[in-house]
């Protein structure tokens, strides 16, 4: 099989010869390989965001890091404020390099880096855009149509460039909850995800779906909508036993090792037996599983040799 054909077996419960892999640390190796479709790091130093935010990296240059200061600090700025164009000549220029380096057996995944409601809260500011879910709504929703408009006038574009998927990265989950309600997710942002998973099933995409921290009362619902892939940044706190009886061959994870855990702190042993814990609860329906190595893991204090101890892990294991 080539990765494509892998990867797509996984997803649809087909038995794959192997588990496949996100590994950026070499996209020869990797079967998914991501190509970024937003620039959040322009500039001479990499810190400017095509949405205007610039990033601060504090103490650690590794790390992404997070914006200096909201771009929409008042609503008043909301209307002076142009989102990025969506149609910009020079967007797809890195997966036409990327597909000629590699050739057509990868699976490509087009890269927001992040997105939805992580950008709303960069351009207005975090604490901000919690307190205006509940005291200025509709302006709020007026973001969100900008942030989820230009998404989705990128989505339109990527089929043709030679994607196989759309990925989104939008976090929701602190260590024990949501940030907002159930409730109010779902009648803020639900459709909102549901339009785009259509939207980029009609384009014959598939949809990756990062969320990091506490998200499995929502996993019922991006199921409903049509989700393909869940990429949980944490697997731990969502409790992997439990989302495997309860999810298992309903949707495709891709799943990293706990990268608050054991992916930065343990060794071989523990790494292997979470492997493995992934496998037997989340890839046991001939399929479901894709092993993911996030790009951060040296920025987040991972020790040597931790990051081929996960993929040699991911190797190892057979999801049929």
């Amino acid at each position: 099989m080539t990765s494509k054909q892998l990867v797509k077996c996984a997803i649809r419960f087909k038995g794959p010869e192997r588990i496949p892999v996100c590994y950026p640390y070499n996209w020869r190796i990797s079967d998914i390989v991501n190509v970024d479709v937003v620039r959040n790091f322009t500039g001479p130093d990499k810190v400017r965001s095509e949405w205007g935010f610039e990033w601060a990296h504090l103490e650690n240059e590794l790390a992404m890091g997070q914006p200096r200061e909201p771009v929409i600090p008042t609503w008043a700025d909301l209307t002076r404020y142009r989102a990025p164009d969506p149609h910009d000549p020079t967007r797809f220029d890195a997966i036409k390099e990327t597909r000629r380096d590699l050739g057509d057996g990868k699976y490509y995944k087009a890269n927001f880096v992040l997105s939805g409601f992580a950008i709303m809260s960069f351009l207005r500011g975090f604490t901000d855009t919690l307190e205006d879910l509940y005291l200025e709504r509709d302006r709020v929703e007026a973001l969100a149509d900008i942030v989820f408009g230009f998404e989705e006038e990128v989505i339109r574009q990527l089929k043709p460039q030679g994607f196989d998927a759309v990925g989104l990265a939008d976090d929701w989950g602190t260590q024990e909850s949501l940030f907002i309600s159930p409730k109010l997710w779902r009648e803020i942002f639900k459709p909102r995800y549901r339009r785009q998973i259509e939207l980029a099933h009609a384009c014959g995409l598939e949809l990756y779906f990062h969320s990091c921290g506490y998200i499995y009362d929502i996993i019922p619902d991006l199921i409903e909508i049509g989700l393909d892939i869940l990429n949980p940044g944490q697997p731990n706190i969502n409790n992997i036993r439990r989302m495997g009886e309860a999810f298992s061959g309903k949707i495709a994870f891709a799943c990293p090792v706990s990268y608050q855990t054991t992916g930065i702190s343990g060794n071989m042993e523990e790494i292997h037996r979470e492997v493995r814990e992934l496998v037997e609860c989340l890839g046991n329906r001939g399929g479901g599983l894709i092993g993911h190595i996030p790009t951060d893991l040296l920025g987040l204090g991972a020790k040597p040799g931790n990051i081929e101890s996960m993929l040699e892990a991911f190797q190892m294991y057979d999801s049929r």
